[in-house]
């Protein structure tokens, strides 16, 4: 298998388990090693007091893109830190994609950033995770 095959069939079984994600309606895809994209529509049950996108459905859509970024290379590899810094709000109706991108990696730790947009290409929130990776393959 070539690293996208290896990335992709990781991508696929994460999925299978992901019920997070699947009950938040969030999709994923992955093309290559150390990346991967999550798309999330805001609906009406994820817009808060203020009448924008919580906080926390922008925070899970990231770190869910994130998860998947670190986990392509056939370790199961767990968040040990993350945080976000919003931009502008989301607000109902929105597509948002969140796409993450491996910014190092080495050893058993990498740092992903994570850059969330609306489908008007607006910049939502920005959000860094660091990963830590097992030595439990998950193929």
């Amino acid at each position: 298998m070539n690293e996208a095959e290896i990335a992709g069939k990781c991508c696929k079984k994460m999925w299978e388990n992901d019920l997070a994600s699947q009950d938040l309606g969030i999709q994923i895809k992955v093309k290559n090693q150390g990346s991967a994209v999550a798309f999330l529509e805001v609906k009406s049950n994820m817009v808060n007091g203020h009448d924008v996108c919580h906080g926390g459905y922008i925070f899970t859509l990231a770190d869910t893109a994130f998860a998947f970024a670190c986990n392509t290379y056939n370790r199961i590899t767990l968040a040990a830190s993350a945080s976000i810094d919003f931009v502008r709000p989301g607000l109902l109706g929105d597509e948002l994609v969140a796409t993450a991108t491996e910014f190092h990696r080495g050893g058993r730790t990498g740092i992903y950033d994570v850059q969330v947009s609306n489908h008007k290409g607006q910049l939502i929130a920005i959000f860094r995770g660091r990963s830590y990776a097992t030595q439990e393959p998950i193929l």
